[in-house]
């Protein structure tokens, strides 16, 4: 099975995790379901939730995503769920056994990317097999950044 396409423009971004695409080498991207209560269904709704310090990881057999914070919902009194509680991400076996024997192969690592509501009104999580780059490829994309701005400002202005 190859990677899912996710670039369908209606779409609501709830989170976006910005600096994955600077701190990691982003190699292949999958769409994962993420198994949540209704607190926190109502509290991503509002789009309130960070996904920048999270990172998944596999255990028995399932691929769950730490460190995932969504706010607790103001009216959801006794009802509430914990902010950063872990949360089991739904995929296929396949997609699960091909990540996980990236990371303990290759030492690759699960990143997500984004979170967002699908055209159904699901919430999704958008998950990337990524490498980690050292500080002088970070510098690199930082030059590379830095020039294609200077370049498009020189076009701009015709000097």
């Amino acid at each position: 099975m190859a990677a899912k396409k996710t670039g369908s423009p209606n779409r609501k971004v709830v989170a976006d995790n910005r600096k994955a695409r600077f701190n990691f080498e982003i190699e292949t991207v999958y769409e994962a379901g993420i198994e949540l209560k209704g607190t926190e269904v109502k509290s991503l709704r509002e789009g309130k939730a960070n996904v920048a310090e999270s990172y998944a990881a596999e255990e028995g057999g399932e691929l769950w995503i730490y460190n995932f914070y969504i706010p607790e919902y103001l009216q959801g009194n006794r009802f509430n769920h914990e902010p950063r509680r872990p949360r089991k991400l739904l995929m296929h076996r396949r997609e699960i056994a091909r990540l996980t024997a990236a990371v303990q192969k290759d030492g690759k690592t699960i990143v997500p990317l984004k979170v967002y509501f699908n055209e159904k009104g699901r919430a999704k999580m958008e998950v990337a097999l990524a490498k980690g780059k050292k500080l002088h490829d970070k510098r690199q994309t930082e030059k590379n950044r830095d020039w294609g701005r200077e370049k498009q400002r020189l076009l701009k202005t015709g000097g």
